[in-house]
């Protein structure tokens, strides 16, 4: 595996946009758990960025 593979960020970004999927069940626990995840993500990625600017500039 290289780095290239490694640091891939099209799944993160998938998670992001994909089309809603009629055969899997929604309810109230399953959304809130998607929103907390798509928050986590977002903070995670910012304190990355952060970290190397940081480092960097």
């Amino acid at each position: 595996m290289n780095y290239r593979e490694f640091f891939k960020l099209g799944p993160v970004f998938g998670y992001f946009f994909r089309s809603k999927d009629p055969s899997r069940p929604t309810n109230f626990n399953i959304r809130m758990m998607h929103g907390i995840n798509k928050i986590s993500i977002l903070v995670f990625l910012a304190a990355i960025t952060f970290f190397l600017l940081k480092k960097f500039l």
